[in-house]
């Protein structure tokens, strides 16, 4: 299936680049471009598209708040966010996990990387790295406060395993590394990710990792 592609930047030229990189595959196309947040909201939902390449600063409304809006629809559930931008800081991390972006990229990648998380977050996975996890966990989603002795409701649904499972996933693991840890294949290990997403409401892994810190469910210290 191809994917469809938005754009959405305030610079022409990087747009016009982006189309012929995404043009270029065979399993993907851009279906509109948009120069402002505003006009992202508007075209993704007149266009329906996939997934919306979303830069940050843009003018009229920004890309954390367009993501925010997209995401919020219920008219455009399943639209994937991943966003590239220049601006590349801890906080605008966070902040795109919690509007519920699925991905994020700094502009320095290379082409092939670039097509390859299109794929990844359009396939409904993170894009997030182990790394990059470790550093949301270090400086914006681990509290310094103890988790509460109180369990909230919907974590109690949760079998022991994909508690389990929860947690290595907040630590960075992926699902081959999981596979690993707990003796399983590859496949049951995304199962149970997969599971614990639809019990926590988490749209993809990135919002489950910041599920399971705002939560208590996982740790700063990790599994």
């Amino acid at each position: 299936m191809t994917i469809r592609v938005l754009l959405a930047d305030d610079q022409a030229l990087l747009r016009g680049t982006f189309r012929i990189l995404i043009d270029s595959a065979t399993d993907m196309e851009v279906v509109a471009e948009a120069a402002t947040g505003r006009q992202a909201v508007e075209l993704a939902r007149s266009h329906r598209a996939d997934l919306v390449l979303m830069d940050i600063r843009m003018p009229d409304l920004d890309g954390l708040a367009a993501t925010r809006l997209i995401t919020e629809d219920e008219n455009l559930a399943g639209v994937k966010i991943l966003v590239l931008t220049t601006f590349e800081n801890d906080e605008h991390v966070a902040e795109a996990l919690r509007a519920g972006a699925s991905g994020f990229l700094g502009k320095g990648i290379n082409p092939d990387e670039l097509l390859d998380a299109i794929r990844v977050v359009a396939a409904g996975d993170s894009l997030l790295s182990p790394t990059a996890t470790r550093v949301l966990i270090n400086r914006f989603l681990a509290q310094p406060a103890a988790p509460s002795r109180n369990t909230p409701p919907h974590l109690a649904t949760l079998t022991p395993r994909e508690h389990e499972v929860v947690t290595l996933v907040a630590a960075g693991l992926s699902n081959d590394e999981i596979a690993e840890r707990l003796h399983v294949t590859p496949l049951t290990a995304k199962t149970h990710v997969n599971r614990a997403m639809t019990k926590l409401g988490a749209r993809d892994r990135a919002q489950l990792v910041v599920i399971a810190y705002q939560t208590g469910l996982a740790r700063p210290d990790g599994p």
